[in-house]
């Protein structure tokens, strides 16, 4: 007892000096830190750095993917600013998020679990898949990603049952979009573009003012 005494009145006396000379202090400042927002955009500058963002510069109302979500609401809904579809599902995050629907998540590729991706499910049973009922109305081309730039939109790869980062799905010498996956004698990019409706002209979205209520 008297080896057990004197062992935890060491412990007590070590604690005391850490506290006397504040490092517990610089443990408490350094968590802090983390969360510090040196441009005050509300956005902390770890997430900023971790996500493709100046920490340094306010950019609170960025949209770098066109999405439709602002860095921002990007940020509140952990969602990524440089991925217009976080969960890969086919749904932009910020329809997702925009539209109401209580069926999706845009952090969850498959809300309800049906073993259908929320981009092609139908919330509001009009025969438009979600991640196509805003096609008419996109602002411009790089609204769409296409990740293996075979000319086929991310979104589109599986409702032809070709893959996302494969140009050449089959192997077959053929781009993904050059390819009729329903013998229907139109390539799948044409397909797509008569489906969906033509994309405004400002390919680039360069000057295109970011859509109402994008921030929230």
């Amino acid at each position: 007892m008297p080896f057990l005494r004197s062992t935890v009145g060491r412990a007590a006396a070590v604690t005391a000096a850490l506290a006397a000379t504040g490092v517990f202090g610089l443990s408490t400042a350094a968590v802090g830190a983390g969360a510090r927002d040196s441009d005050h955009d509300g956005m902390p500058n770890r997430w900023e750095v971790a996500h493709g963002l100046n920490p340094r510069v306010a950019n609170a109302n960025g949209n770098p993917d066109h999405d439709g979500l602002r860095n921002l609401a990007e940020f509140r809904h952990g969602t990524k600013p440089h991925d217009e579809d976080t969960d890969n599902d086919g749904d932009d995050d910020g329809d997702e998020v925009h539209d109401g629907r209580a069926s999706t998540n845009a952090l969850d590729a498959d809300t309800d679990d049906d073993g259908v991706k929320d981009g092609d499910e139908d919330a509001d049973h009009d025969g438009v898949d979600n991640e196509d009922e805003d096609d008419a109305t996109e602002a411009c081309v790089a609204d769409d990603d296409d990740a293996d730039h075979d000319g086929l939109d991310d979104e589109d790869e599986n409702d032809h049952g070709t893959r996302v980062h494969d140009a050449d799905s089959d192997d077959d010498g053929v781009d993904d979009a050059a390819e009729d996956s329903d013998h229907d004698g139109v390539d799948n990019a044409d397909d797509d573009s008569d489906d969906h409706g033509d994309h405004g002209s400002d390919d680039d979205c360069e000057g295109e003012d970011e859509p109402e209520g994008a921030d929230a």
